[in-house]
């Protein structure tokens, strides 16, 4: 039998795919049960009500967020460039929509239950921190400058970008077109740069 930690990271990572398949409504100890293949009743074990499921998955997350971008941060070569940066950040965009399209789904319908659960609210606020940090160190190590309100509205924009491309029609997408990653990356960092051009912005979705 799995180590109790182990369990708890099982049901967390079926809690995801749950959240990103079937919404909020859809999250109940059952359907985490089924979909991490563990006898009924294992879920309501280690999460008795459907607040703790919620809690437990926004923990989950931040705390896989910000481990990735602590590891992203200590590991900035030394002649990283502004160009470099953005490529990486236009890889993080395209990333929303195919290897962590679940985590980002499961991330919108958390950002919808912190509304009225403030322990979620606290949680999901470890990820934007996070966030921030880290805008300021990667503009830092190409000797740019950006507040920690810039990093912000970076994050921000991210966010949003995440959900039109995640939630509206294809075709408008591509319209708008927020599918080309590259020119999207460029607007966003620049939107936070105080000095007005390319700049460096947050890496949401680096976890996972």
């Amino acid at each position: 039998m799995p180590q109790r930690g182990n369990r708890r990271e099982l049901l967390a990572d079926a809690a995801i795919e749950v959240l990103a398949r079937e919404g909020g409504r859809g999250l109940t100890h059952r359907a985490i049960d089924r979909e991490a293949e563990v006898p009924e009743g294992t879920t309501k074990n280690y999460f008795p009500t459907r607040s703790a499921l919620f809690l437990a998955v926004a923990r989950y997350l931040a705390a896989q967020h910000t481990a990735a971008l602590e590891a992203l941060c200590s590991e900035i070569p030394a002649d990283v460039s502004s160009e470099d940066i953005t490529a990486l950040y236009a890889a993080m965009l395209r990333r929303m929509a195919t290897s962590a399209r679940s985590q980002f789904l499961a991330l919108f319908e958390l950002h919808l239950e912190a509304v009225r659960n403030p322990e979620v609210s606290t949680a999901l606020s470890a990820i934007t921190q996070a966030n921030v940090d880290t805008a300021v160190q990667l503009h830092s190590a190409v000797g740019r400058r950006i507040s920690r309100r810039g990093a912000g509205l970076l994050d921000a924009g991210m966010l949003g970008v995440a959900l039109s491309m995640l939630s509206l029609p294809e075709d408008l997408v591509s319209e708008l077109g927020l599918d080309d990653a590259d020119v999207v990356a460029r607007a966003l960092l620049a939107l936070g740069s105080p000095q007005g051009g390319p700049a460096i912005g947050v890496l949401r979705g680096a976890a996972g």
